[in-house]
């Protein structure tokens, strides 16, 4: 009785999971504490990246790369040019924009700014 208890405890656990994880919009309002929190920071090739590990902010870098990345394809095709130029471009927009005292990875090494 107790191994079957045991085993639908662990089956509603898995199913709960994946409710826990993180949508865009919730990551998108999570960006800005985390790297205020100096967990995440901006990198010159336009994608956030993780200063300090958590679960939580590799979930965020994670959704919001992704969404990133589809949006500089777009952009990309749209003007016929390297997707590589694009995220250069993001990237350097997005350290430029970067509040003082929060994280950007300059010359491979994450920095305050």
């Amino acid at each position: 009785m107790k191994t079957i208890k045991t085993i639908c405890l662990s089956v509603l656990l898995a199913c709960a999971l994946p409710v826990l994880a993180l949508d865009l919009q919730q990551a998108m309002q999570a960006l800005g504490p985390a790297k205020a929190q100096g967990l995440l920071g901006e990198q010159p090739n336009g994608y956030l990246g993780v200063v300090q590990s958590s679960a939580q902010a590799s979930e965020i870098a994670e959704l919001i790369n992704k969404a990133r990345k589809a949006e500089y394809q777009k952009l990309a095709q749209q003007n016929g040019i390297a997707l590589a130029d694009v995220e250069a471009m993001a990237g350097q927009k997005a350290i430029e924009k970067t509040a003082k005292g929060q994280y950007v990875q300059l010359g491979g090494q994450w920095q305050k700014k």
